[in-house]
C-alpha cells in the first residue's frame, strides 16, 4: 500500500506525461519545467497589474502595430494552424517567444477561465499607471525570463 503523497507525485507524472504526448510538432523552443514555472509566473504577476494581451487577435494585433514584449505560447493547440503564423510575426518584429506545454496552465496564470492560446506580456500596462514598486518587480522579472529565453532559442537555433 503507497501513502497519499506516492499517488499524487503518480497521478502528477500521469499529467505531465499526457501534456507532452499532446505537443505540437512546431512547439520548439519549449519551455522546461523550471523556466515554464518562472514564465508562468511572469504571466501572473503581468494579469494582475493588466499588461498582457490575451488570445490569438489581440496578440496579432498588438505586434503588428509595433507593441514589445514577451509572447507565450501554448503548445497544446489544435489546429495548429490558429498559432503557426504567430512565430513568425514575433521573428519579424524581434521579440523573444516561447512555447509552454499546456493551453489550460497558461490561461490560468493569466486570470481567465478559457484555454488561451497565445499571450503578449508587456513591461507597461495598456491604460493608466501602476505603483513604481510593481513595474520594478515586473520589469525585474521579464528581464529574467527573456534572457533565459533568449539563451534557449540561441541554443536551439
Amino acid at each position: 500500500m503507497g501513502s497519499d503523497s506516492e499517488t499524487e507525485k503518480r497521478v502528477q507524472k500521469e499529467k505531465e506525461k499526457k501534456k507532452m504526448l499532446a505537443l505540437a510538432p512546431i512547439a520548439k523552443p519549449l519551455a522546461g519545467k523550471k523556466l515554464c514555472k518562472r514564465t508562468l509566473k511572469l504571466v501572473r504577476r503581468a494579469a494582475e497589474n493588466k499588461c498582457i494581451k490575451r488570445g490569438v487577435k489581440e496578440v496579432v494585433k498588438s505586434i503588428r502595430r509595433g507593441h514589445k514584449g514577451l509572447c507565450v505560447i501554448a503548445g497544446n493547440i489544435s489546429p495548429i494552424d490558429v498559432i503557426t503564423h504567430v512565430p513568425i510575426l514575433c521573428e519579424e518584429s524581434d521579440i523573444p517567444y516561447i512555447y509552454v506545454p499546456s493551453k489550460e496552465d497558461l490561461a490560468s496564470a493569466g486570470a481567465t477561465k478559457r484555454p488561451t492560446c497565445c499571450v503578449l506580456v508587456q513591461t507597461k500596462p495598456a491604460k493608466g499607471e501602476i505603483e513604481q514598486s510593481e513595474q520594478e518587480k515586473l520589469k525585474s522579472d521579464y528581464d529574467q525570463v527573456v534572457s533565459e529565453v533568449i539563451e534557449v532559442t540561441t541554443s536551439l537555433f
